[in-house]
């Protein structure tokens, strides 16, 4: 007996450090790291940001390129094809130019007024017959436009407005309010964020969803509506889906809607109203007449994607992305300068995710789930390609284990902190924090939470479809200089490059060794993900847990 029990002894000892062993072989902190280079990172971001892109608009001679481009290096890294034998997904656009009315009439029974295209509203249709109009249509103000069942807030509820035009607020009553106990108080939840407005209007039928604009609760002024919707843009193509979108969607300015309102006793209070619990939606006894004709050119657009095969669950998947995309050739600047060549937005992220490829393939040991890089377009225009793709998944989203995603990457230098748009979603940033401890780094609180900056890049696609997403921003405690200095370069950046023909990569004044150092973070996470079995999960809280449990 006794030679049994040591016999059976020495074969558990010996499985313990067989199991230990593979563990630790499978798994080493540094393996990988060393291939991160930043003169490689660099001469990637010079390439796509140069002049010769034209600015990596969809449908131009810029996206061949960038195609081409990522395509090639993919294939000289040798990562695999990530959709079958292609490394690109079709995203099927369209391109919509609408010719608005100057006017927009407005009736009551007491009379008639006009308010004026694009000082007073922008409108615009994702509809392409050629000619969209309003007749006379019922105005109703709807409140925040929000039904949120968790929340017991339903601004819809008892209401029919199939056919009529909803006037809605932007972001959450939480907000608006300054009640912390409604929503998230003063953080935006995806109730408050404009493109969920027009997806819940439509979902109620409407015919038209106009969101009051307030440069406090949008988080920018009516100058980026007009700069951004006031002008030709570019949307999935939806002729073979049968889901329902308002015809008209579109902002007014807060003075023109306070004039619609006006028309009803104590008609503007019922923008403070509207943050109350109970509120009831009302009509205003208004009509709304305008038309826009509609110019719509079909086109396609591609995803890159890559793949490393997972060795011992290759069908379960993790996601790294980057759009590849940015605005093209535009109006030129003062000095005449009309490339939009998007260096830091985003050059640089989808620069980082080619090296985090790179650093995935050198390692010595492979990573046990699947990694997937997904390079998408449109993100400009609406987050297209990674909606596109969230909604037509080549991996199945319930094998999806996560997703990570670089939109802009630090260029001013190391920093102490690491910025994470909503902050409270999943347990992804807990492994971001944990990361951060081992390098003495620590995550800093969201600069602007009402802003909704979760909602405001590629992540956000997932985060739609219930994978538990992460998307990081540079930080400003820079080393040496500190929190002040790592500020006003944040601001210069928002003030003097973001989404203007200057965003060009300057070897003067770049300094890519933090944003090296910020997506090694990813990369780790991303390789302890591939070697565990268990799944990240959302938090209470999330309004996307519910989804994941699907």
């Amino acid at each position: 007996m006794q030679k049994i029990l040591s016999f059976s002894l020495v074969i558990l000892t010996a499985l313990f450090f067989t199991a230990c062993s593979k563990s630790e072989s499978s798994f080493d902190e540094q393996d990988g790291i060393s291939s991160f280079n930043k003169d490689s990172l660099t001469q990637h971001i010079i390439t796509l940001a140069s002049d010769e892109f034209q600015g990596r608009r969809p449908f131009t001679v810029g996206e061949t390129k960038t195609v081409e481009y990522l395509t090639q290096t993919l294939k000289n890294m040798g990562v695999e094809p990530g959709n079958g034998n292609e490394y690109f997904q079709k995203v099927p656009m369209v391109e919509i130019t609408p010719t608005c009315d100057p006017t927009m009439k407005i009736t009551s029974a007491k009379g008639s007024f006009t308010l004026n295209n694009m000082s007073d509203y922008v409108i615009w249709t994702e509809n392409t017959d050629s000619v969209i109009s309003l007749n006379n249509e019922e105005i109703i103000f709807a409140g925040f436009g929000v039904v949120a069942p968790e929340y017991n807030w339903n601004d819809y509820a008892g209401l029919d407005v199939k056919g009529k035009v909803v006037l809605v607020m932007v972001n959450d009553p939480g907000f608006s309010s300054g009640d912390s106990t409604l929503f998230k108080g003063k953080e935006m939840t995806y109730y408050g964020r404009w493109t969920y407005k027009f997806e819940e209007a439509a979902r109620q039928g409407a015919k038209g969803c106009l969101i009051v604009h307030n440069e406090a609760a949008a988080s920018y002024g009516f100058s980026v509506v007009q700069n951004s919707w006031g002008k030709s843009q570019q949307h999935l193509d939806t002729r073979s889906s049968k889901e329902y979108r308002c015809p008209v969607e579109g902002w007014i300015t807060e003075p023109a809607a306070k004039k619609l309102l006006n028309t009803v006793p104590n008609g503007e209070s019922l923008l403070a109203k509207a943050n109350q619990k109970g509120f009831k939606s009302v009509s205003l006894g208004l009509k709304v007449s305008t038309s826009m004709k509609v110019k719509a050119v079909f086109n396609e657009s591609k995803n890159v994607i890559g793949k490393i095969t997972g060795t011992t669950h290759p069908k379960e998947y993790i996601i790294y992305t980057a759009h590849w995309d940015h605005f093209g050739i535009g109006k030129p600047d003062a000095k005449g300068d009309s490339i939009y060549n998007g260096a830091l937005d985003n050059a640089s992220g989808t620069a980082a995710i080619l090296e985090v490829a790179r650093a995935f393939k050198s390692m010595k040991n492979k990573p046990e789930r699947s990694i997937v890089f997904l390079f998408v377009t449109g993100e400009e225009q609406g987050l297209l390609g990674s909606a596109y793709y969230a909604q037509n998944p080549v991996y199945p989203v319930d094998e999806t284990v996560a997703n990570l995603n670089i939109d802009v990457i630090n260029n001013f230098g190391p920093t102490k902190d690491v910025s994470i748009a909503g902050e409270g979603q999943s347990e992804l940033e807990d492994y971001l924090k944990q990361e951060l401890e081992k390098k003495g780094r620590y995550i800093a609180p969201e600069a602007h939470p009402e802003a909704g900056h979760y909602f405001r890049s590629d992540h956000f696609s997932f985060a739609k479809v219930g994978v538990p997403a992460l998307t990081t921003g540079s930080g400003i405690d820079a080393i040496p200089q500190g929190k002040e200095y790592g500020q006003k370069q944040q601001e210069a950046y928002n003030d003097s490059f973001y989404h203007q023909t200057t965003d060009q990569y300057d070897a003067s004044t770049w300094k890519l060794e933090g944003g090296i150092e910020d997506t090694i973070l990813l990369f780790q996470i991303g390789k302890r993900l591939a070697f565990e079995t268990t799944w990240p999960q959302w938090k209470e809280g999330s309004e996307f847990k519910a989804l994941r449990k699907k």
